[in-house]
């Protein structure tokens, strides 16, 4: 089953110490803190430290904005505009911003569970049939079934997300996919 999704009628979570809020997409299982993969889009208004998440791998896509990543007062990785970047939750990281504010995709999943990955696309993308994930239009339109998707909108599923096809020529798409880390049917979460 797809869920579609608009950025802008989100929920909004304002963080603790002021420096930014998320709009959380979903997350799996549904409701709970201790959850196996979440997705969300966050603002950051202020430089300051990311909240830790150990044993969860994090991949972050940059959508607006200039952040330089710090480690221990250190320049550890620069942003590029809607290029995955893969980090583990555990690490000590900090946001520099270089403008007022920035805005950006995250994929959580707790490592040994889910196998987090990301990618932006211009063609046509589909996931494989047992494999949870998201989609979020970055810009132009993109077609679903009987569902059009505009920039700023997107869908996610927890299995067969089926085939999403560009519409316009500046059509971009980001995507990411949770598979499941197991070798075989036994245990898997999606089961």
């Amino acid at each position: 089953m797809i869920h579609r999704y608009d950025r802008r009628t989100l929920p909004v979570s304002r963080w603790r110490n002021g420096g930014g809020e998320t709009r959380e997409i979903a997350s799996f299982p549904a409701g709970k803190a201790d959850f196996d993969w979440r997705i969300s889009i966050a603002t950051i208004a202020a430089d300051g430290a990311f909240s830790t998440f150990p044993g969860i791998d994090r991949i972050i896509t940059l959508l607006s904005g200039e952040v330089t990543l710090l480690q221990e007062g250190q320049r550890y990785q620069q942003l590029g505009l809607c290029q995955p970047f893969t980090f583990a939750g555990e690490e000590p990281i900090s946001a520099q911003l270089s403008g007022k504010t920035s805005s950006d995709f995250n994929l959580m999943a707790r490592r040994g569970v889910y196998q987090p990955d990301a990618g932006v696309t211009c063609t046509r993308f589909s996931a494989a049939a047992a494999v949870a994930g998201v989609v979020y239009v970055i810009a132009g339109q993109w077609q679903h079934q009987d569902t059009l998707l505009s920039a700023g909108q997107g869908a996610w599923w927890q299995n067969n997300g089926g085939l999403f096809l560009p519409v316009t020529a500046d059509a971009r798409l980001l995507w990411g996919t949770f598979q499941p880390s197991c070798a075989d049917d036994q245990g898997c979460p999606l089961k």
